[in-house]
């Protein structure tokens, strides 16, 4: 099942400023079913619990997210020659929608970036690059925001985020969502959702019908695909005319841009 996480704001705050959470629709229970606010013998702690609802600085019950995630930085390049490596850096990981939200209150807003920045928020022990081994067969469905000054860029990379971090963007059992990146460049802003595999069978993947794996047919590989990039532009808030693409990943290091053919369209 689905991990519950907050609703994003819709009046436009700031993400530094603070996110009202009286409304997270969230059970205490973790997605395994264990209470991890339970003693050892299975009963509820006497110490009075207060949840995130109550007090948002001085809570002492966390909500579970079904995945740990990792919050990664690209940061400008100095232009001397710098490494891909030493741009990249990790933040931080979190496995709960406190953590969440308290690494969300405490960073800069995307729109605040400097040109050429990026912020990456992947499945924890997957770094977010081209040939990272979970990342090699797959691709991206990715959205270029042109008009960027009237754009909401941060509260739709809120969304984004907290559809990821829910696991809406995909159903249970789909197996390929890697993680979301969001791009700051001269003329636009982007947006992108990677998967484990571009629909087919790969190297490693098994036999079942999971993703990569020879029981899933390239039809319904298709379709999981096909049904996370609606899912996507959904929660862009783009509308029917606008076109999301798809793509490779070998097909856009073969193209020598980010800008590869497009493999599919919603």
């Amino acid at each position: 099942m689905a991990a519950a996480v907050a609703s994003a704001p819709s009046n436009g705050d700031k993400p530094s400023s603070p996110v009202d959470l009286s409304t997270i629709p969230i059970s205490p229970n973790g997605s395994n079913g264990h209470d991890e606010n339970k003693n050892p013998n299975g009963e509820t702690s006497g110490e009075e619990q207060i949840t995130v609802f109550h007090d948002k600085d001085n809570f002492n019950v966390k909500h579970p997210l079904m995945h740990k995630w990792t919050l990664w930085f690209t940061k400008p390049p100095s232009g001397k020659g710098d490494n891909w490596n030493d741009l990249l850096k990790e933040v931080i990981t979190f496995n709960s929608v406190e953590e969440f939200w308290g690494v969300y209150n405490n960073i800069a807003p995307v729109s605040e970036l400097a040109l050429k920045s990026d912020y990456h928020l992947f499945k924890e022990g997957v770094r977010p690059e081209w040939e990272d081994i979970q990342n090699k067969h797959g691709g991206k469905w990715s959205y270029q925001f042109k008009d960027k000054r009237s754009i909401p860029i941060d509260e739709l990379w809120l969304h984004v985020m907290l559809a990821a971090i829910g696991e809406t963007l995909e159903d249970e059992d789909d197996g390929e969502l890697m993680g979301v990146v969001v791009n700051v460049r001269k003329g636009f802003y982007r947006i992108g959702v990677w998967t484990r595999t571009i629909g087919k069978s790969i190297p490693g993947g098994g036999d079942g019908d999971v993703a990569g794996g020879k029981g899933r047919s390239t039809e319904k590989g298709k379709e999981v695909l096909l049904n996370i990039g609606k899912k996507f532009k959904e929660v862009l808030k783009l509308p029917t005319a606008e076109v999301v693409e798809f793509s490779g990943h070998t097909d856009s290091a073969h193209s020598g841009s980010t800008r590869a053919k497009a493999k599919y369209t919603v």
